[in-house]
């Protein structure tokens, strides 16, 4: 038990015997035993608070002081990497016999928000869609038509380094000019086929003719300056390249321009469904994500132009029209 604020001797000897435990018997890193003491440290303190012995801690307890700590702006992550300090403790003193029932074994930290997926603003995209290089001419034109299928048909990045310049049983996917759709193999192996508007088109078209400057040796569509297929990582290098050139202010990796194709094509057209099958979703759950981005962009557009928007609690003066 406490006594006058300070843990008991035993709960501070059982502490020292644990993290001499995982210091020299299980060789953790000194950096991740100085994690497993603040965290011990913690509980010790929680249980000086509480009254009570660490040996006498009981679910209740963890779980209220979950609460505490998530009421004063711990983050969930943050939470469970706590609970998770307190479960390899408490599974020690299970295997010295020191305590019969696990206070913390079926605990969990509270769950974290889904984040939004990161979109570029609708200008934002253009600009880096017709943004020019000061670089090879055939580097330019391979990289802007990456960009143009990235934003203009909503490809995931395996969907795009899988593009092969014509159809073939072998081809994983293709773009056919004629019709303008776009032939990928997704996740699952599920095939679709999308759009391809007139701007990517054009883009493909000038790849095409640029490519010849470039060893062919690959059937891939997208190669390098030696012939070979271009991998993810380089494309996600040559597009954060492209970003900064066009000034953007933020780092733009392809998924983002993936995010940016299905938050631009809800914001206009409204349409659910039609977004779930162009971005080859196979439940709608997935895509409704991003209607909480057409809601983010809605009211930012309702703080900024309505004037009864001005002034309101914690938004500040509004960016709306004058009084008539």
């Amino acid at each position: 038990m406490t006594d006058a604020g300070r843990p008991a001797d035993g709960d501070a000897a059982l502490v020292a015997a644990y993290l001499a435990h995982v210091r020299v018997d299980k060789r953790l890193a000194e950096r991740t035993v100085a994690l497993y003491t603040e965290d011990l440290s913690k509980l010790q303190s929680a249980a000086v608070e509480a009254g009570v012995a660490l040996a006498q801690v009981q679910p209740t307890h963890v779980r209220r002081w979950i609460a505490q700590m998530h009421g004063a702006g711990r983050s969930p992550r943050g939470i469970a990497l706590i609970l998770s300090g307190w479960r390899g403790f408490y599974t020690w003193l299970t295997r010295q016999g020191v305590i019969q029932h696990h206070p913390v074994h079926d605990v969990r930290a509270p769950k974290a928000g889904k984040p939004l997926p990161k979109a570029l603003a609708v200008d934002d995209a253009v600009r880096l869609a017709e943004h020019s290089q000061d670089d090879h001419p055939a580097l330019e034109a391979r990289d802007a038509c990456i960009t143009e299928l990235l934003y203009g048909c909503g490809l995931r990045i395996g969907e795009l380094v899988g593009l092969d310049v014509m159809a073939s049983a072998q081809a994983r996917g293709w773009i056919d000019l004629d019709a303008g759709e776009a032939h990928v193999l997704g996740k699952g192996s599920k095939r679709r086929s999308v759009p391809v508007g007139r701007s990517a088109v054009a883009a493909v078209q000038r790849w095409l003719a640029a490519r010849s400057a470039f060893a062919r040796e690959d059937a891939a569509l997208f190669i390098g300056q030696h012939g070979q297929r271009l991998t993810p990582q380089h494309i996600r290098v040559r597009l954060k390249r492209r970003a900064l050139q066009a000034g953007l202010s933020t780092p733009v990796h392809p998924h983002m321009l993936r995010h940016s194709f299905a938050s631009h094509v809800l914001q206009s057209s409204g349409d659910l469904r039609a977004v779930q099958e162009l971005l080859g979703h196979a439940n709608i759950g997935t895509t409704q994500v991003y209607t909480r981005l057409d809601f983010q962009h809605l009211a930012q557009v309702y703080d900024a132009a309505h004037p009864r928007a001005q002034g309101a609690p914690g938004k500040g003066p509004g960016k709306g029209p004058g009084k008539p």
